[in-house]
């Protein structure tokens, strides 16, 4: 975990750490933003998988229809002072499983659409018990033209260890596939604890031989506050791995997308993760603006409270620095393979040739970065160094924040070195 630190320090130029406090400010200034994306977090599951370290409970009908209502609520709170609609990038509904709550999805998205047009497209989770001809029905008639199923793996022994099993996932995908949805994305775990090289790229093949669009691969990481029976497989297996992955890819005529994720060329993306903005609703939703980021409380009782209050349910906020946002945004953009040079001077409002012309050449003289005209594009070699970061800011950030804020509602400091 040392090179998070050593990053941090040296691309922000300080040794002032990211300080997270239980400051709550009661309004959101995003009127101005631009490339805004949509969040919402539907945190009910049948089931509760150990593997997975999003926030959620056991699905109860009347506590979710107690959500639904702040849900709502929220959105009005949040978005109560814009003059006029405004353009969103896309909206993506994530959990959990938010199929369980797809009778309530129009009304949520006709209430964002009150304050939003929303251009690029609405996007939902799946889990494969809700593949079925009625929700699929459903969400063409709601509008939903991208989905993305947590399928996981193919194979029968990975999925016991994650704690799930095939429940006729191929033939669940080919109905998908009827849809014709703009983009299917299927979720693959990789280093799974016992998954070899031939079975990850069984399950690679089978997903886009079924209808995936898009494959979106994550290692298998052993979250502190999760309860799994297996650890997680050595740093040089996941490695090894991610490298057949990228050449079988590479092989079968397939574009990386991103650093995990690989797709059909000339296809559409699922991404809601990689936005310059974005606004996020419910309990744990993050919220990115200009200079701060904020998480939502993780106690569903806490946030209907304090909406019922007509109170934002922030549970924690970030105040960037410059060099930090600079950070922050350098991060998401190398996680999709370019880094655009005029996005970043339009968020941060300086050349990022100015504020990191150092460490640039440097990345150029290294082979880990080529400049073209407008971006900066990551070359395979610094691919599998932002895997190694990208994993070691989870188990270093992101698994202390989310287990601090599982244990305590709202938090008054977390201070991440």
């Amino acid at each position: 975990m040392l090179i998070t630190s050593m990053l941090r320090v040296v691309l922000t130029r300080s040794l002032k750490p990211f300080v997270f406090t239980g400051r709550n400010e009661n309004k959101l200034k995003f009127d101005s933003l631009e490339d805004l994306g949509l969040y919402v977090h539907i945190p009910f599951c049948r089931s509760i998988c150990r593997f997975c370290p999003y926030f959620k409970e056991v699905y109860d009908k009347h506590k979710a229809e107690s959500y639904k209502k702040a849900l709502l609520k929220e959105i009005d709170i949040v978005c109560r002072n814009l003059k006029e609609k405004k353009n969103a990038a896309s909206l993506y509904f994530g959990g959990g499983t938010p199929a369980l709550m797809i009778d309530d999805m129009k009304e949520i998205i006709d209430k964002l659409k009150n304050y939003f047009i929303i251009e690029g497209g609405i996007g939902v989770e799946l889990h494969p018990e809700d593949i079925k001809e009625s929700t699929l029905d459903k969400l063409k008639n709601i509008g939903i033209n991208m989905v993305s199923i947590g399928i996981q793996s193919f194979d029968e022994k990975c999925l016991q260890r994650l704690g799930r099993k095939n429940d006729l996932f191929e033939e669940k995908l080919n109905l998908v596939k009827s849809y014709e949805f703009d983009v299917v994305d299927v979720d693959l775990i990789f280093a799974i604890p016992g998954q070899t090289d031939k079975i990850l790229l069984k399950d690679i093949t089978a997903a886009f031989d079924n209808g995936a669009t898009q494959v979106s691969t994550y290692p298998f990481i052993d979250f502190t506050f999760a309860d799994n029976d297996y650890k997680a497989m050595p740093e040089k297996t996941k490695k090894r791995m991610l490298k057949k992955l990228t050449q079988f890819c590479s092989n079968i005529n397939i574009e990386r997308t991103s650093v995990w994720t690989f797709a059909k060329k000339g296809t559409k993306r699922y991404s809601s993760v990689t936005r310059d903005n974005f606004l996020g609703f419910g309990v744990s939703a993050a919220t990115l603006l200009k200079n701060t980021f904020k998480i939502n409380t993780f106690s569903i009782s806490e946030y209907i409270k304090r909406i019922n209050n007509s109170i934002l349910p922030s549970s924690l906020t970030l105040y960037f620095t410059k060099r930090q946002r600079a950070v922050y945004y350098l991060f998401w953009s190398a996680y999709s393979l370019k880094i655009d040079i005029q996005k970043f001077e339009k968020i941060i409002g300086e050349s990022i040739d100015k504020m990191f012309g150092f460490e640039l050449l440097l990345a150029e003289k290294l082979n880990l970065l080529v400049k073209n005209k407008d971006f900066y594009e990551l070359t395979p070699k610094s691919s599998y160094w932002y895997h190694i970061i990208e994993q070691s800011y989870t188990r270093k950030y992101i698994d202390k924040v989310w287990n601090v804020s599982r244990k305590e509602a709202f938090p008054g400091k977390i201070v991440l070195r």
